[in-house]
C-alpha cells in the first residue's frame, strides 16, 4: 500500500506543478511586493495547514519576512503587507472570514486550498492555487478512498511559492 501511496503522491505533485504553473509565478510576485516594499508576508493557516505555518516560520529554511497572522490583528496590516491563506477547502469558514477581512482592508493575498462548491476563497484571492485534492489517494477494502495528504500538498505548494519568491527577491538585492 505504501508503494501505491508513494506513486499517487508523485502524481499529485506533478498535477499541482503543471496545473498551477502560472499561479506559482503570479503568487510569488504578489507576495514579493511585501518585503520588496515596506511590508511583510503574513501567513494564515487553518487546521492541519498549521504544518505550513510551522515550516515557514520555524523550519530549517524559514521564509524571510514571514509572520503569523492573527485574524484579530488584520486591522493592523497596511496595504504594503501581503498575506497567504492555507486551508483544506476553498469554502472553509475561517479562511473565508479572513479573506473577507483582508478584502475590506484592500490587503492583497494568495489563497491555497482545494476548490469546492461555492469557491469563496478562490473568488476573493488575488491569486489562488488549487490543491486538487478532493478524495483520498488510494482505494480501501470497502470501496472508499484513504490517504488524504492535504498538508503534504500544501507544503509542496508552499515550497513552490518560496523557491520562486526567493528568486524574485534575490533580483532586488543586486
Amino acid at each position: 500500500m505504501l508503494k501505491m501511496f508513494s506513486t499517487q503522491l508523485t502524481g499529485m505533485f506533478k498535477r499541482i506543478s503543471e496545473n498551477e504553473e502560472f499561479s506559482f509565478e503570479d503568487g510569488a510576485r504578489l507576495l514579493a511586493q511585501g518585503p520588496a516594499g515596506d511590508g511583510a508576508i503574513y501567513i494564515y493557516t487553518v487546521g492541519e495547514m498549521k504544518a505550513v505555518e510551522f515550516e515557514a516560520l520555524e523550519g530549517a529554511e524559514p521564509l524571510k519576512s514571514a509572520r503569523r497572522l492573527d485574524v484579530s490583528a488584520i486591522s493592523d496590516l497596511s496595504e504594503a503587507d501581503r498575506v497567504i491563506i492555507f486551508s483544506r477547502h476553498s469554502d472553509d469558514e475561517a479562511a473565508v472570514q479572513a479573506a473577507k477581512a483582508l478584502k475590506e482592508r484592500n490587503i492583497p493575498f494568495v489563497g491555497v486550498s482545494t476548490v469546492l462548491g461555492d469557491a469563496g476563497l478562490v473568488e476573493m484571492a488575488d491569486v489562488h492555487l488549487d490543491l486538487g485534492l478532493k478524495k483520498g489517494l488510494i482505494p480501501d477494502e470497502f470501496g472508499g478512498r484513504i490517504g488524504y495528504p492535504s498538508a503534504m500538498a500544501a507544503l509542496f505548494v508552499y515550497y513552490g511559492l518560496k523557491f520562486t519568491l526567493d528568486e524574485i527577491l534575490a533580483e532586488y538585492q543586486l
